[in-house]
């Protein structure tokens, strides 16, 4: 006789329970919303993709209380972030980029955090045990397979299945939101076509290798940039600081087979000394792609994270962006179950994050193109002046062409909702969209600048749970019209008066009112001639 199915209820079902599918789990917990995650893995992250939490997404684990568990997260804080150009570890020097450990780099001004380097075998688990921290609000159900999703118009009903026990698992939720990764089968059963390209195919070698630093001759990097006779023919990425690493050769166009490739080959050219131990743990084709979806909902499904958007891996862009997805989604749909968020806010979230993510693929693309320039290689393996000649003139050239990679503050901090309709544009004309550097403005639809208030109290403290209301100087317009316009409909709205010029300077405006994701909604130096309009545009009830 088969088993009864298992019967479960909940507001949000996640599905996915990659760093997107978690934050999504976390912000939500975070507002009160009741969610099931499901993921087919036991999640023990074996072949660890990702390695840099941007300062952005360090601002929202720095909202979420737990900053300071990823910045202890064990990769060692003394190892500079070095980028290396080289023929292999063993050969030639063409150029050293120096950035400095995690220890010694600075706060940016632009911030109250910096980046981390926390590869994702140890970011996944401590995000999973952040999140378990908030049950019974959140349900953790891994190894449970996603079999069937239907939307209808009070929610979504689904078919999961216990793997360990084969048992069925039937839950209704009111939204779902597919993490499932870019082959989503919830974005196929939804007849979404991405857009974009493929960029190349490439190769992953993951190995160990215990001291390997020491073995070798250039130094310790965060990436090694391998360079032959043919161009940029792969990197050397460090995961763990020490045994554990990873190498990508980069291919052409035409898919790479696991079995038609010769691992060990790659390996000898790059390490450049056949007597350097080591030992692969996986060998994984990828395609390093330029993807958008045409659409990232539907009424009740949501889109999120590689579901969404795959960005080519240069700039470390890809994670970051979906757990923005994460936040965008969290605010909102809190909003929608608490009554207080118009029927407009939900059905703007594709509005405002598909440019986001067409921003991030784009310069995740560029950067990539970097590193190909069209130039001539043919001496880089030489010996003689030819080789020191040619060695030199590429690594001007990488120098100049590639900081992009690296330095990446303008594109994880700068994007901006400037055209979404949840936003009261101002007249003011759109800022400059540098990827390296980061202009900080309160123009709508920009992150909230960071100021510090007070040692450790940044500006940035004061966004998240609701809409904040900043009012700069003594003789800032009362506030109660816009407060009374938010009682009526239920929205939270807290004031917060801010007595310091500098910080008046950089809002430019006396009143501004900024989202529960930090991003400027309104600023005005008067109040609104009707403040429910402002009040009821922002919450996606105009």
């Amino acid at each position: 006789m088969p088993a009864l199915p298992e019967r479960l209820e909940s507001t949000i079902l996640i599905v996915g329970g990659g760093p997107v599918g978690l934050s999504c789990a976390m912000d939500l917990a975070q507002r009160g919303i009741d969610c099931i995650l499901v993921e087919r893995t036991d999640g023990v992250v074996r072949l660890s993709k990702m390695g840099l939490v941007s300062v952005r997404t360090m601002e929202f684990c720095r909202r979420w209380g737990i900053a300071d568990r990823v910045r202890a997260c064990g990769f060692p804080p003394d190892y500079p972030i070095n980028q290396v150009f080289c023929t292999s570890l063993g050969g030639h020097l063409i150029k050293m980029l120096p950035y400095p450990s995690m220890r010694n780099e600075p706060i940016p001004p632009e911030s109250p955090e910096r980046r981390q380097r926390c590869p994702q075998l140890w970011f996944d688990p401590l995000l999973a045990k952040a999140v378990r921290e908030h049950e019974p609000r959140v349900t953790l159900r891994y190894e449970c397979e996603l079999e069937g999703l239907k939307e209808d118009a009070q929610g979504v009903s689904a078919i999961a299945r216990d793997l360990r026990d084969g048992h069925p698992i039937e839950i209704r939720a009111r939204y779902a939101i597919a993490c499932d990764g870019a082959g989503s089968g919830i974005r196929r059963a939804m007849d979404i076509k991405f857009q974009g390209e493929v960029l190349s195919y490439s190769t992953g070698i993951y190995f160990r290798s215990p001291g390997l630093v020491a073995r070798h001759k250039m130094g310790p990097a965060e990436r090694y940039m391998l360079i032959g006779p043919e161009g940029t023919w792969g990197n050397l990425t460090v995961v763990d600081g020490d045994a554990y690493w990873r190498l990508t050769v980069t291919g052409a166009r035409d898919r790479v087979e696991a079995d038609d490739f010769d691992a060990h080959a790659a390996m000898r050219r790059c390490l450049g000394d056949d007597s350097i131990p080591y030992e692969i743990d996986a060998v994984t084709p990828w395609r390093r792609s330029r993807l958008v979806a045409a659409q990232f909902q539907s009424q009740r499904i949501f889109l999120a994270g590689d579901a969404a958007h795959v960005t080519a891996p240069n700039g470390g862009y890809g994670m970051n962006t979906g757990i923005a997805d994460a936040i965008d989604l969290g605010w909102k749909i809190a909003a929608t179950e608490q009554g207080w968020g118009g029927p407009g806010l939900l059905a703007h979230y594709g509005t405002e994050r598909q440019p986001v993510a067409w921003r991030a693929v784009n310069a995740a693309a560029h950067n990539f193109s970097n590193f190909a320039p069209a130039l001539d290689y043919t001496d880089v393996l030489d010996e003689g002046p030819a080789g020191v000649a040619r060695r030199a003139a590429l690594g001007e050239e990488f120098d100049r062409n590639t900081r992009g990679e690296w330095e990446t503050l303008g594109v994880v901090l700068g994007y901006r909702y400037d055209e979404s309709p949840l936003v009261v544009r101002d007249g003011t004309p759109t800022s400059p969209d540098d990827p390296i550097r980061y202009l900080p403005t309160a123009r709508p639809g920009h992150r909230a600048p960071h100021a510090w208030l007070a040692p450790g109290r940044s500006t940035l403290d004061l966004f998240g749970e609701g809409f904040a209301l900043l009012r700069f100087g003594a003789d800032a317009p009362d506030a109660e019209p816009l407060l009374a316009a938010a009682r009526q409909c239920g929205m939270p709205l807290a004031v917060h008066g801010i007595e310091d010029p500098a910080i008046a300077r950089l809002y430019e405006r006396r009143l501004v009112l900024v989202r529960p994701d930090g991003h400027v909604a309104w600023r005005a130096d008067a109040l609104p001639v009707e403040p429910q309009r402002i009040i009821d545009t922002v919450r996606g009830a105009a």
